[in-house]
């Protein structure tokens, strides 16, 4: 384990590739667990306060993942979140789904689909994280302090 006290990154950058992949993979499941609870906030007054909440744990999970290992890590992230998000909405105790799509009556827009929106959504946005410039996801220098 690195103790560099000097060092300007933060904690989980200074780590071992394995811990860093350990805290990428759980940062993605954990982010896509509380974001698939939170995205259908508001969804039932057509005001998606829940998925925009959800959209932002994901993007910021995910650039974390990439400025910690890079490609690497995003795919890491990618996989975990996917696979949690994907596991919630296919896994139903009696009857209850945490994502809720396709109704039939005449309801919001949101409510009938923001459930398919944060699930392709989900993978959307990590894709597009994927190919925007390296240099978006870098740490700063240590700052002067005054």
């Amino acid at each position: 384990m690195n103790l560099r006290t000097n060092d300007p990154l933060p904690w989980s950058h200074r780590q071992n590739t394995l811990v860093r992949a350990l805290i990428t993979v759980l940062s993605g499941a954990l982010a896509a667990f509380v974001g698939t609870f939170a995205h259908r906030m508001g969804a039932d007054i057509n005001i998606p306060y829940g998925l925009v909440l959800a959209f932002l744990l994901i993007i910021l999970s995910t650039w974390c993942a990439r400025s910690r290992m890079g490609v690497i890590g995003l795919a890491l992230h990618l996989i975990a979140s996917s696979m949690t998000a994907w596991g919630l909405a296919l896994t139903t105790t009696s009857g209850n789904a945490l994502i809720v799509a396709g109704f039939q009556d005449d309801m919001p827009y949101f409510t009938q689909h923001a459930g398919y929106i944060w699930l392709y959504g989900l993978v959307l946005v990590q894709v597009i994280m994927l190919v925007v410039p390296a240099r978006w996801f870098t740490m700063p220098a240590k700052m002067q302090t005054m």
